[in-house]
């Protein structure tokens, strides 16, 4: 769980300056940056961090949040909050998106018109997931763009790209995390 210490730089941390952050962390900072107004999730590990850390910052910082009944509830909420415009990420382990892939395959013909980013953390090696599952296939299947960062810089700037390119397609975007990135 992100520690209450960096509620400050989450909410308050300037653009443009260097901040030690997880992976999952640097996620949920770029939620803010992006202007993500709606954040939802079934939490589990090794996504927990993500929406861990939005529920800290949520109030201050005027995003919904919610952990979802299951994976298909939490996309079908930030769906719902991007096809009226907002902005809107949705975090869940790799699994969980074998419980929204129905959501997810409607959404690419339906469009979305705020920016919606899929979130997905996989675990290969299974570290602490039951198993290895690779959504890249998911991806590949609906047709939509996936994005995979290699750092946790990255994993941040890449949630902002994520968000325009969703806008711009008008279709959900995945964003692949491994243990590697989450982990800083």
């Amino acid at each position: 769980m992100c520690d209450l210490g960096k509620l400050d730089t989450l909410v308050r941390g300037q653009i443009c300056e260097t901040y030690l952050l997880l992976g999952n962390e640097a996620v949920a900072r770029g939620a803010l940056e992006g202007g993500a107004s709606v954040a939802t999730a079934y939490t589990g590990t090794p996504s927990s961090e993500i929406a861990d850390a939005i529920a800290l910052m949520a109030r201050e910082a005027s995003i919904y949040m919610e952990y979802s009944t299951n994976e298909m509830v939490a996309l079908e909420v930030a769906a719902g909050a991007s096809i009226s415009g907002a902005r809107a990420i949705c975090s869940m382990k790799m699994v969980g998106l074998n419980v929204a892939s129905d959501a997810l395959m409607t959404l690419v013909y339906t469009g979305v018109r705020g920016g919606l980013v899929v979130i997905s953390a996989d675990d290969p090696d299974c570290f602490g997931s039951q198993n290895e599952q690779d959504n890249r296939y998911y991806a590949l299947l609906a047709n939509v763009p996936c994005l995979e960062p290699s750092n946790p810089q990255e994993a941040k700037d890449m949630l902002l790209s994520a968000l325009r390119l969703s806008e711009e397609f008008e279709l959900p975007v995945m964003l692949r995390l491994v243990s590697a990135i989450r982990k800083g």
